[in-house]
């Protein structure tokens, strides 16, 4: 590229687009459907992305213009090179869009700039935001010895032009350029030096994805033969410096912050911090009769009143039955639970007791309760399904899928699937969507994660996305309706963690003050079987959704139907679908929106023939394959 330059004045110059693409083996046992796989412990190869612009044509779509440069090429992909630029915005999208023919393919993609070694450097210093929060520098030779892989904060890295020049930032996509893993961990995302990987001879910088991740399973991302990858990156030129850039950077994400709603709450859900056998253990070895020193307000506390988030479902005791045992009995693990729940409750946050039981049902599942309940996985013959404790009150003994359901009426309280259709709950909920406990209203649904990877798809999710669907088609009454709240499902969370990309939130419609544990949190257990909320991962909002009036859970008459929505983004957006269905067969109606500008808002509104129809949703996406669902609308069927 001759130059890339903001307001007239260059920033760098003589520089080419640089990618290196890691080719590994996806197993098949499970199809394309799958986490537990590890592509990095069988052989696999890295290949440099070579260009040979054999072509070069204009493409539009929308309001968006893309330069679309042919032969594009890294090992088995082969392809374009894509930019792509927004009106009102400085972002530039820079994408290896390119397919294999290579068979069961899984990979990952460092992406970057690049200039021969032996000219002078395009740049002044290359920048970044360190773990302690300082903008660090490196200049001159500094940024152009061995190639380093430095942690950062913000998931970026910049190159700042000849003094009063301006900088260029490189972006990833904030959550789709990080392929789901157990741990949030800082994984070195960022390059910049002299022969990285493959690109010998050249200097450059960029972002990377870990081959290693945290070492338990590590799933790459997937490759369907055929499909069109897109492996975009995004360049923020800036007219000010490395600080500047960082700033405007960190405004796509809301600084990695969920903004505030009016009337909303924001809801999170399936954490292993393991806080409860932690507390134990400590306490223990420490000879301590309060808290735990370190355990005064946790990390993960911190974390999330950082960001703004509200309400947190926890997913303890999620250890093997050895360690479990370590740190208490059954019982006391739940008192501690309970009580620690409370203690690190406050006006900002309501910290939620929750599991992840995983028994007599199949597969893996979740349980919320509107307050705290004491009870245990099993039971024996003689054993009755609830007693009365001296000391805890009611304790439940769970020990088949009717008690558990039993359990829950009991209760009021709510289970569902854990990461459906993968992972541990592969085949589920599917395979039990015959059984009362799945009819009945006490089963909410599934939750959503953006999991597996898979860059040739324009939205995140669709293996969740396309059973709430599924679902919804099955209902034949109003009680079997099912919800997917957005679920994190990561493990230790520390000051350090790249926690913001792997996570979504969910806006749940709970007006009024937080709930407490003093009072119970019956409006959250109330809010989410009533699907009065909508998931997003930060930074498309969709603040109200209705058909014909009615909103998200509700009923509302079918045939032809208003659907009404206020949206806004960050990113400039891309597209919207209002999805419906009829019991059998899954309808979708797409709404361009290339001409809504960045951090903009505005009004949706169709008039659509639903005739048949049982129920109607809404998906926002942006460029950068950011997203927003609303959970459906019920529709008489007329």
């Amino acid at each position: 590229m001759e130059a890339i330059k903001v307001a007239g004045n260059t920033i760098v110059a003589g520089v080419d687009p640089a990618g290196v693409v890691t080719v590994g083996t996806r197993d098949m046992k499970e199809g394309w459907i799958i986490f537990f796989d590890n592509p990095r412990k069988k052989p696999f190869e890295s290949f440099p992305l070579t260009i040979e612009r054999d072509r070069i044509s204009v493409r539009k779509d929308g309001k968006h213009t893309s330069i679309v440069v042919g032969g594009a090429r890294a090992g088995p992909f082969a392809g374009d090179f894509v930019f792509t630029v927004y009106p009102g915005s400085r972002l530039i999208k820079a994408a290896m869009v390119m397919a294999t023919r290579r068979e069961a393919t899984a990979y990952t993609f460092d992406a970057g700039l690049t200039a021969p070694s032996a000219t002078p450097l395009p740049w002044r210093s290359i920048a970044y935001t360190d773990l302690n929060d300082t903008l660090v520098r490196r200049e001159g030779d500094a940024s152009q010895g061995p190639a380093t892989s430095p942690q950062v904060r913000g998931r970026m890295i910049i190159a700042e032009g000849a003094a009063g020049s301006g900088a260029l930032g490189i972006v990833p996509p904030p959550h789709r350029y990080f392929y789901p893993l157990d741990y949030a961990n800082n994984d070195n995302a960022t390059w910049y030096g002299s022969d990285y990987r493959n690109l010998a001879g050249r200097t450059g910088f960029g972002v990377r994805q870990t081959l290693e991740g945290d070492n338990r399973w590590v799933p790459w991302v997937n490759a369907p033969v055929g499909t069109r990858q897109d492996m975009d990156i995004f360049y923020l030129p800036d007219p000010g410096d490395a600080a500047s850039t960082t700033a405007a950077a960190m405004t796509l994400t809301r600084n990695d912050r969920f903004k505030s709603l009016d009337g909303y709450r924001t809801f999170s859900s399936h954490y292993h911090v393991e806080h409860a056998t932690d507390f134990l253990n400590k306490a223990r070895f420490q000879q301590a009769k309060g808290v735990p020193v370190g355990l005064e307000k946790p990390d993960f506390v911190k974390r999330f009143n950082a960001m703004n988030v509200e309400i947190v479902h926890l997913a303890e005791l999620h250890l093997s039955r050895e360690d479990l045992n370590r740190a208490g009995d059954r019982l006391t693990l739940l008192k501690t639970i309970h009580a620690e729940t409370a203690r690190l409750s406050d006006d900002r946050l309501l910290l939620l007791p929750g599991e992840e039981p995983n028994v007599h049902l199949g597969g893996h599942w979740l349980s919320l309760f509107p307050k705290p309940v004491f009870w245990t996985l099993d039971r024996t013959p003689q054993q009755p399904f609830v007693e009365d404790d001296p000391t805890l009150g009611k304790v439940y003994h769970v020990g088949s899928q009717q008690d558990v359901l039993n359990l829950m009426k009991a209760e009021n309280g709510l289970m569902w699937t854990a990461h459906p259709r993968i992972k541990s709950s592969y085949g589920f909920p599917d395979a039990y969507r015959n059984q009362p406990f799945f009819k009945s209203d006490r089963f909410l649904g599934g939750a959503w994660k953006s999991m597996p990877a898979d860059y040739s798809q324009a939205r995140l999710g669709s293996r969740v996305l396309d059973l709430l669907d599924d679902m919804n088609n099955w209902a034949a009454d109003p009680s079997e309706r099912k919800f997917t709240p957005g679920e994190v499902d990561v493990f230790q969370i520390t000051r350090d963690s790249e926690l913001y990309a792997h996570m979504n939130i969910n806006y749940m419609r709970l007006p009024g003050p937080l709930p407490t544990h003093a009072t119970g949190w019956a409006s959250v257990t109330d809010a989410l079987r009533g699907g009065r909320f909508f998931t997003t991962t930060g930074e498309v909002l969709i603040p109200s959704f209705t058909v014909n009036g009615a909103q998200s859970g509700e009923d509302t008459a079918g045939g032809t139907v208003t659907v009404r929505a206020t949206i806004e983004g960050t990113f400039p957006l891309a597209y919207a679908e209002i999805v419906s269905g009829d019991g059998k067969k899954v309808f979708r109606d797409r709404v361009d929106l290339t001409d809504t500008a960045p951090f903009g808002s505005r009004i949706i509104e169709r008039r659509i023939g639903m005739r048949g129809r049982t129920w109607a949703r809404l998906e926002v996406w942006d460029v950068a394959t950011n997203g927003a669902f609303t959970q459906p609308v019920f529709l008489g069927r007329r």
